[in-house]
């Protein structure tokens, strides 16, 4: 009986990994992994902004639990798929850019469809969407690039 996985098929699921003098990496490729890489910090920043939140470190004079349960169960769902995000955009693993794409695309439809619940804003919607285009954009050419 033979053994269904090889080495291989768990190198493939490795993260990215850039290497000084790595010829295989292309100029998009790393481009990519450093737009994933600055994702990472602003979800690391966004999720530790929604805990203090969550803490009452920020927020003003209303305690969390005097909030609607609709802000309240977005603010705890952004605080944790933020940071799970940083961690996966770090890695450059595909689940990062999963994660991330989720609490982008989330945090446009609560903005957009649900404006009670944070409120409108007008250029975070805009900054989110450019930064989804520029994040589909990069994946684009660094996949031109890969192609044979």
């Amino acid at each position: 009986m033979s053994d269904p996985f090889t080495n291989t098929d768990f190198q493939s699921l490795d993260p990215v990994r850039e290497q000084a003098g790595d010829e295989g990496v292309g100029i998009w490729t790393r481009r990519l992994v450093l737009f994933l890489r600055i994702m990472a910090g602003v979800s690391m920043f966004k999720g530790l902004y929604h805990w203090s939140e969550v803490c009452g470190i920020v927020g003003g004079d209303e305690p969390f639990e005097s909030h609607s349960i609709a802000w309240q169960t977005s603010t705890v769902f952004f605080a944790v798929i933020d940071l799970v995000a940083a961690v996966g955009l770090w890695l450059a693993a595909a689940w990062g850019a999963v994660i991330w794409l989720t609490s982008v695309a989330s945090m446009l439809v609560l903005e957009i469809f649900f404006p009670q619940v944070f409120g409108s804003g007008f250029f975070s919607v805009l900054l989110e969407g450019a930064l989804l285009g520029l994040y589909l954009w990069l994946a684009l050419k660094s996949a031109q690039e890969q192609a044979p």
